[in-house]
């Protein structure tokens, strides 16, 4: 089926990127309308673009305003983002809803990685993907769907740790999906480095990982690239002071959606901001560290891959 191009708007220093052939960076915005609080989401744009460039790529931050897809955003669009009343929480099933209402809205794990394939770019930043809720199993993330069938390299923390994290990567394994470790053997969980869960491969050079994409897609693989960077040691917080947190959280959720006070999108939500809470504000800080940390690896990653590319047109 034909992609109507109409439906996306590019940044002035996207486009010229797209121009010159130069690499690209997905960047999400659900971190921004859904995941983190003001003022913290407004430093994370600026901070996670500045450190895109800084690292020889070209950030596109994904989101919808206006009935646009746009691809790139401009500091007042981030603005209007940020400050939209009731902002849509967008994965693969809300575009049409978001651009035939022209309803804003951010972009999640999902709606990025589909925005980004549709429009030439091969890797996205983002903090953690979702997964296999632990409160009920059928609830699981359209982060699985998108990385099942959408050829993109995603560069994360892993998966959420309030996720039923072992059968998040059994499900990952059934569907195809390579989870590389950066410098790891161990799959990072979100706000921990990990312990007992492993990757599917450990590489410790971008110029492999960007050779293990080229010879992934070569095959004709169509699905998405898994790369893990844990949280630096310093910013971790021990799965001793997580686990009671989580096992309160999960609770509250069961709880509320017993009462069908909470359902689909909005758990993820709600179980980050009481995270957030408990940990009086340490989960915060070490989201925003990763996110960083991960925006700085998928630019370098972006520009072996660039290279890459070069060299086979060549």
């Amino acid at each position: 089926m034909k992609v109507d191009t109409n439906f996306f708007h590019f940044s002035n220093e996207v486009l010229n990127a797209r121009i010159l052939g130069q690499p690209i960076v997905a960047l999400e915005s659900t971190v921004l309308t859904h995941g983190l609080p003001a003022p913290q989401n407004a430093e994370l744009a600026k901070n996670m673009e500045e450190v895109v460039r800084t690292n020889g790529a070209t950030p596109a931050t994904i989101a919808l305003l206006d009935g646009k897809v746009h691809v790139g955003m401009e500091p007042p669009q981030i603005e209007k983002l940020i400050a939209a009343n009731n902002p849509l929480k967008i994965s693969l099933r809300d575009f049409a809803t978001a651009i035939t209402q022209k309803r804003p809205g951010g972009t999640t794990v999902a709606g990025t990685m589909f925005a980004a394939e549709k429009t030439g770019i091969s890797v996205f930043a983002t903090g953690g993907i979702g997964g296999v809720h632990k409160e009920a199993e059928l609830d699981i993330s359209t982060d699985l769907i998108a990385l099942s069938n959408i050829p993109v390299l995603v560069v994360c923390a892993g998966a959420k740790s309030i996720l039923n994290l072992p059968a998040t990567l059994e499900y990952l394994e059934t569907m195809g999906i390579p989870v590389i470790g950066y410098k790891t053997s161990i799959f990072p969980e979100f706000y921990s480095r990990g312990s007992t869960l492993r990757v599917s491969a450990q590489m410790d050079d971008v110029d492999e990982i960007a050779e293990f994409a080229k010879n992934h897609w070569g095959l004709g693989m169509r699905s998405g690239i898994l790369v893990c960077q844990p949280v630096e040691m310093e910013y971790e917080i021990s799965d001793d002071v997580m686990a009671p947190i989580l096992r309160q959280v999960s609770a509250e959720v069961k709880e509320l959606q017993s009462q069908h006070k909470l359902s689909g999108q909005q758990v993820t939500p709600y179980e980050l901001m009481r995270v957030n809470e408990l940990t009086n504000g340490r989960s915060l800080q070490t989201n925003m560290r990763f996110l960083i940390n991960n925006g700085a690896l998928a630019a370098k990653i972006a520009v072996a891959v660039n290279k890459n590319n070069a060299i086979a047109s060549a």
